[in-house]
């Protein structure tokens, strides 16, 4: 499963029939955030268990241990920067005035 299509950052990765109904926003959105932490979760822990293959001499290659850690690094950055952006967004609206 590739982490960054459960995202949906590409407006060609959205498909209208999947969009949640307009009083569902707040769910989808947590859905799919939730989503995504689980995946980066999971990448995070097929790292490890190559990294630890590695260091007990099992047969797992330095190279697949790498390539892991490093998908699981890159989806750790991703994962921080659209948070920096939620944030980022929360704090604008506050200071909004209505």
């Amino acid at each position: 499963m590739n982490p960054i299509s459960s995202l949906r950052i590409l407006p060609a990765d959205v498909d209208a029939t999947t969009l949640p109904a307009p009083g569902d926003a707040e769910t989808g959105f947590r859905d799919v955030l939730h989503s995504a932490i689980e995946d980066i979760e999971q990448l995070q822990s097929q790292a490890e268990t190559k990294v630890a293959g590695v260091l007990s001499g099992n047969g797992t290659d330095v190279h697949s241990a790498m390539i892991a850690v490093e998908k699981a690094d890159l989806s750790f950055q991703l994962m921080m920067q659209v948070r920096n952006k939620i944030v980022s967004a929360y704090e604008e609206i506050s200071r909004m005035q209505f």
